[in-house]
């Protein structure tokens, strides 16, 4: 995905940050998928549960954007009548793959993937998902095949992948207190610095 279709010039480290801020600000206010939270509640309640758990800034980043290709995907948002799946995972790592680091990208890319991964090695954990995450399932090829599980499992960032998608189903309770995106941002910031080269910029 070409980000300069999406914000006008190509996205920078220098203007990712204000990017990601604006989506929150002018979509996050959206409803989740059917579920008791919007889009920007559900994804810093998932970043909250990341950082709550001492994840490193990777993961809790990882957390807080896993679902931004619900408003980037060329296919539109979901909606619960649904019939074929929108592959908002694809858009979003598509999205953040040139600014941020791999391991970021994949916990994006996969969290949908890593709920089929669960739902095959676990099937307790579909008792779990909430009914919205039970029909998208259905979308999205429901829980993998063993030769699927074993491709999966090669993955190098397997575990916070998994990490990212319990968070990810844990984010959806209602009047939950969560800081703003702004809280975040600095995080954010410096993920994308480190993984650019570029120096971190010093208040003041």
């Amino acid at each position: 995905m070409n980000t300069g279709t999406l914000a006008g010039p190509a996205l920078t480290p220098a203007t990712i940050v204000a990017f990601l801020a604006d989506i929150f600000a002018r979509r996050g206010g959206e409803e989740y998928l059917g579920e008791p939270v919007t889009m920007s509640e559900h994804m810093l309640q998932a970043a909250q549960c990341a950082e709550h758990a001492g994840q490193p800034a990777a993961v809790v980043v990882a957390a807080l954007l896993h679902d931004i290709g619900h408003f980037t995907s060329e296919f539109g948002t979901y909606a619960p009548d649904d019939t074929e799946d929108r592959h908002h995972e694809d858009a979003g790592g598509d999205l953040l793959a040139p600014l941020f680091p791999p391991r970021v990208v994949d916990c994006v890319r996969h969290h949908v993937a890593a709920k089929r991964y669960l739902c095959a090695i676990r099937p307790e954990y579909f008792n779990k998902l909430s009914p919205a995450s039970v029909h998208t399932l259905s979308l999205q090829g429901g829980p993998m095949s063993p030769d699927e599980v074993a491709a999966f499992e090669r993955n190098p960032y397997l575990r916070d992948i998994v990490k990212v998608r319990v968070y990810d189903e844990a984010g959806k309770h209602a009047d939950l207190a969560t800081p703003p995106f702004a809280y975040y941002a600095t995080m954010v910031q410096r993920v994308v610095d480190a993984y650019c080269g570029r120096p971190a910029q010093r208040a003041g």
